[in-house]
């Protein structure tokens, strides 16, 4: 991915990982489009970086991301950067079922249908530009799933998924599918409290190491932070149900 002279298009970009990515790029001197449905979250990163741009957009609205790409395309033709970082984690107790499917739904709909529609949507537009990156925002939880959260590790197992399928069916294009894989990091996703936790990687220390990756490791195709590590390669190192009983079990024992 080149680092400047881009047209950057962000979804959940006014908090977390989706403004420190839009910060880093934006300092580089690309062109960055903040995307969200919370409009005086935007407002404020936007007032806070002079010549960023904003754009409302609720993806949980079936309609809502094909409308919003016909808008994009009219607004920044050169446009050629997406990154699909919108996302939504809630716990779900299984245990007792659920009459109420709306936090289910939700999370279906923002982490996997939304980034889907977006994604095909631009694709013919990013298609006609000289060079174009589709990035996706998983987790590391894709690999190794936290009980607690059954939804959200789902849907970004198949995010995780479906970017290796667009990668290949994309191959000898222009445009390149990437995957950025968090750990834990110090963010709101999970609430207020997250951005505190000792235990999650401070913020701006995985966008520094996220964007060290792309200026330094040119070929790579999955941007792994070294704290997500240990939850990416579980399986290849035969340590996945040691990984999986550790991790629910302190979970467990938190709660």
């Amino acid at each position: 991915m080149e680092m400047t002279g881009n047209t950057i298009l962000i979804t959940g970009g006014g908090s977390g990982i989706g403004r420190g990515l839009a910060e880093a790029f934006h300092g580089l001197g690309n062109q960055v489009i903040l995307a969200g449905r919370r409009k005086g979250l935007l407002e404020s990163v936007t007032a806070a970086n002079p010549g960023m741009q904003s754009a409302m957009v609720d993806v949980q609205d079936p309609a809502s991301p094909r409308a919003f790409a016909r808008s994009m395309v009219e607004q920044y033709p050169s446009l050629n950067v997406l990154v699909n970082n919108a996302g939504i984690m809630k716990p779900e107790n299984l245990r007792e079922g659920a009459e109420d499917l709306s936090a289910i739904e939700a999370t279906v709909a923002t982490n996997l249908i939304a980034p889907l529609q977006l994604t095909l949507a631009l694709l013919p537009m990013l298609k006609k530009q000289r060079r174009a990156t589709v990035m996706t925002v998983s987790s590391g939880l894709a690999f190794v799933p936290m009980a607690q959260t059954p939804t959200y590790c789902a849907t970004k197992a198949a995010i995780h998924s479906w970017t290796q399928s667009l990668r290949y069916q994309l191959r000898g294009s222009s445009v390149e599918v990437l995957e950025v894989i968090p750990p834990y990091v110090q963010t709101e996703l999970m609430g207020a409290h997250q951005t505190e936790d000792p235990r999650a990687m401070p913020l701006r220390d995985f966008i520094d190491e996220v964007m060290e990756i792309l200026r330094t490791q040119p070929e790579a195709k999955e941007i792994c932070v070294k704290r997500v590590y240990p939850l990416r390669y579980a399986a290849e190192q035969g340590k996945y149900q040691e990984m999986f009983e550790r991790m629910n079990g302190a979970m467990s024992h938190a709660e």
